[in-house]
């Protein structure tokens, strides 16, 4: 497979404008599309995208930024970016789109497996957790509400001190 060049800009990632480009978002639904045919990546999927070595990133000078310091960089920017990360990586690893879902309250929206976001509706909201995070009965019912009033289900993707990630289910049943 032909490596995409991309550039660090701050705290994103865009990638150049070519066909290979513009094939990993058409094809994976990796990032966001720009106008002029770029794709903008967030820190966690070009983090993703170098470990599987379809990606090379390049800083303000043209070097090459290895995956150690691309992965310190998204630790410091990105919130509870291993937690996350594990859980990222987990599912798109099982063939999942998996894309952020701020506007949804939670920090990410899966989609069933062959479905691209805009032909349906995501199936989960998730919320990553570490094993060792406690969780309120308030905050469980408040992550369920989100789930439920964006009509998903919600995920909880509990991440131990191995980076393995274990999913709770949680949905509204009527008896």
């Amino acid at each position: 497979m032909e490596l995409i060049k991309s550039l660090l800009i701050k705290d994103v990632v865009c990638t150049e404008n070519s066909q290979a480009a513009r094939e990993l978002f058409e094809k994976t639904q990796y990032g966001s599309q720009l106008a002029d045919g770029r794709v903008q990546l967030a820190l966690l999927e070009a983090v993703y995208l170098v470990e599987k070595r379809r990606l090379v990133v390049l800083d303000g000078r043209g070097s090459p930024v290895d995956l150690a310091k691309l992965m310190k960089k998204a630790s410091r920017v990105e919130h509870d970016f291993w937690a996350r990360y594990a859980v990222f990586r987990d599912f798109r690893n099982r063939g999942y789109i998996i894309k952020t879902a701020l506007k949804f309250g939670a920090d990410f929206r899966i989609y069933e497996r062959g479905v691209k976001p805009g032909e349906k509706h995501a199936k989960w909201v998730v919320f990553p957790a570490r094993e060792s995070q406690k969780l309120t009965w308030q905050d469980f019912a408040a992550k369920n509400r989100v789930a439920h009033s964006t009509k998903k289900r919600l995920l909880l993707a509990i991440v131990d001190d191995e980076g393995d990630v274990s999913y709770w289910e949680s949905r509204w049943l009527r008896p």
